[in-house]
């Protein structure tokens, strides 16, 4: 990195910090002891940096800047689609119960060039399967029994074993169960399906037992 490079970055770096300066006096009040002080300003209304940007988002109230574009027939294969993947169970709802299709929407109808391709093979990809499905069993694929829906879905589900007919099928069956998985995990009951703790305080950690750590090679 040169002088010149290290000067910006200290520039950029002082610029963020006088505007954090400029917006204290705003958050301080002089509230007497036990008392809160109710006129301070949310975090999103102390400083305009604090909304976010197209590359420095605000996570704590997101904003989606672009239309969804799948139309309300795709979504409603798609869900039907995302439930056979993640069905419920007595543990959790299933993926649409959850969102999965409407997440598959906003990932395909974002404006970068990666999710235009998948917004390709996505569209495409609910084309065959209704094709498919009236060519095996006269309905679409919505329409279908589970069975029917799991045979179809059987030749597609893993590109090495699918027959070369199904090749472009398969890459479209591998984006949506990867996409259904994301928006299904990170969710809260997601994230109680599996067991995930997170970043919470514990009343006590146990470390792992004997065996595991053998296993590994670190006994």
């Amino acid at each position: 990195m040169t002088d010149e490079q290290k000067s910006r970055i200290d520039r950029r770096t002082a610029l963020k910090v006088i505007a954090a300066a400029a917006a204290a006096p705003t958050v301080l009040s002089a509230c007497e002891p036990g008392e809160t002080d109710t006129s301070a300003p949310s975090p999103g209304t102390m400083n305009p940096l604090a909304v976010g940007t197209p590359s420095d988002p605000d996570l704590l109230a997101p904003v989606v800047p672009w239309e969804k574009s799948l139309t309300s027939d795709e979504l409603d294969t798609l869900a039907v689609l995302c439930d056979l993947i993640i069905p419920a169970d007595d543990r959790s709802p299933a993926a649409s119960e959850l969102g999965a299709h409407e997440f598959i929407d906003e990932w395909v109808s974002a404006p970068y060039d990666g999710m235009k391709k998948d917004k390709v093979l996505v569209r495409g990809g609910i084309v065959w399967l209704d094709g498919e499905s009236n060519r095996r069993f006269g309905a679409r694929f919505r329409d279908l029994t589970t069975a029917q829906m799991t045979e179809i879905c059987d030749d597609i589900c893993y590109g090495p074993d699918a027959g070369p007919e199904f090749q472009a099928a398969s890459r479209f069956f591998d984006k949506i169960r990867d996409l259904t998985a994301t928006a299904f995990y990170t969710t809260k009951e997601g994230m109680e399906d599996v067991g995930y703790v997170g970043n919470v305080p514990l009343s006590q950690w146990d470390p792992p037992p004997p065996e595991a750590l053998r296993h590994v090679g670190l006994s």
